[in-house]
């Protein structure tokens, strides 16, 4: 592991003091592992837009227009 020396308000230092004490940690794991959740997700995210954006896609229309729809229903009151 890699020490860090990390700066932040009073408050915020306090809040790290009860959660980690709430938790039964160190504020020192309890920050590494928020950060560690954190690039879970964000590293997750990440995968998923570029699957999203790689896939297939079937609504390509080679250039042609796409149908018009027909005229709404949607919000008519009768």
């Amino acid at each position: 592991m890699k020490n860090v020396t990390v700066t932040m308000e009073d408050s915020v230092a306090e809040w790290a003091r009860m959660e980690a004490a709430r938790r039964n940690t160190s504020v020192s794991r309890l920050v590494c592992q928020m950060l560690a959740e954190k690039m879970r997700h964000d590293d997750a995210y990440e995968r998923a837009m570029q699957e999203w954006r790689n896939r297939q896609r079937a609504y390509a229309s080679d250039g042609a227009p796409y149908p018009r729809r027909g005229p709404s229903t949607a919000g008519d009151p009768t």
